[in-house]
């Protein structure tokens, strides 16, 4: 049965292209379109409804401990208002999902996964929980709006006490008022641009959804669907689950191997990461030289052999050029060399370069 966030009759209202994602009815885009999108988010602000993303608490004096256990990364040493990146492998070193983990204090963290991973995530988690710790699914009770963009502290400011906003990457005001509603304010996103991610109860979600739209208009903040939502994520070289990470992908082979520290104590999948430091495959960046845009699955072949896949392309807006990222055999390629890519039926010419393709200030 196809979910719907608290926006969904908004989004249909502004006229947003409704697709069903992971079961949920989202707006791929809006009436003027990914590229206008994408532009508005690198050059002013777009705003876009998350809330299909699902939010996990652990709370216990063995709250840590858990996290601990469950993540790749070393959490023990987060202060209270900070979010770190994690990937959460099986036993094997695959990973079940990267996700952020909120330290809102010493016996209670949020762990924000994807959605399409939600339910897996929480039946995985839940049936390791160990000692003092309880688990709570709070999903269905919090609604996530992205504020991204140059232009979106400009924006949030009109709406807030500003000092009480987050001032460094990747942290977080646990309780604070946006346009009169308490929200959790968090300096974070997927979109390789500086903005911020605000979590409320499901039923302020329109009336500060629409609070932001009017603060931003003369900011030129527009709507944003999840079309730009990819393409801005991929110009930025920022992984995503299903496509560059998967169950039978490592962090090391997904490029995400520094959040894996394996000097702390067990976690899952520690024992398999250790002899899988050296992967026999790895995720590379690829730009086009030819016209056309690779896919997901998409052969990736050197001299005629094929060496990988693409997981991810699409056409850059910002940059003007198709990308793609791909999964190939360790050692076969580096920067600058040509390969070709295997498009519906055709031979496009391609070239290794660095991820991120696109960075902040460049």
């Amino acid at each position: 049965m196809e979910a719907k966030t608290p926006l969904y009759q908004t989004h249909v209202d502004l006229g947003g292209k409704i697709v069903d994602f992971a079961d949920w009815l989202l707006p791929i885009q809006y009436a003027g379109g990914i590229t206008a999108e994408h532009m508005a988010v690198r050059t002013a602000a777009g705003l876009f409804d998350v809330s299909h993303m699902g939010e996990l608490l652990l709370t216990g004096k063995d709250a840590l401990l858990n996290v601990q256990k469950l993540m790749t990364n070393d959490l023990s040493g987060m202060y209270d208002g900070q979010v770190k990146y994690s990937p959460m492998c099986n036993e094997d070193g695959g990973i079940i999902d990267d996700l952020l983990v909120y330290k809102l204090n010493d016996e209670a963290y949020l762990l924000v996964v994807n959605a399409s991973n939600r339910q897996k995530d929480a039946d995985w988690i839940k049936e390791r929980v160990f000692g003092d710790c309880v688990f709570e699914d709070l999903s269905d009770s919090y609604a996530q709006l992205a504020l991204q963009g140059p232009k979106a502290e400009n924006i949030i400011k009109k709406l807030c006490d500003a000092e009480k906003l987050p001032v460094k990457y990747y942290s977080f005001t646990e309780s604070m008022e946006v346009a009169g509603l308490p929200c959790l304010v968090s300096k974070t996103g997927y979109t390789g641009e500086d903005g911020y991610e605000l979590y409320t109860a499901a039923e302020n979600a329109v009336t500060l959804w629409e609070a932001l739209m009017q603060a931003g208009d003369e900011e030129g903040l527009i709507p944003c669907g999840l079309g730009a939502r990819d393409t801005l994520r991929l110009e930025a070289g920022m992984p995503l689950y299903g496509h560059e990470m998967a169950e039978d992908i490592t962090p090391f082979e997904a490029g995400i191997g520094f959040f894996v520290k394996l000097n702390k104590e067990d976690f899952i999948g520690k024992k398999a990461l250790l002899s899988k430091q050296a992967p026999e495959r790895v995720r590379i960046g690829l730009e086009l030289l030819a016209r056309g845009i690779a896919r997901q699955g998409d052969a990736v072949l050197l001299n005629g052999e094929k060496i990988g896949e693409v997981t991810s392309g699409t056409m850059a807006p910002y940059l003007k050029k198709a990308v793609a990222m791909a999964l190939v055999e360790k050692g076969r390629l580096t920067e600058g060399d040509e390969v070709n890519l295997e498009v519906r039926g055709k031979l496009l010419e391609a070239k290794v370069t660095k991820i991120p393709f696109y960075k902040k200030g460049d």
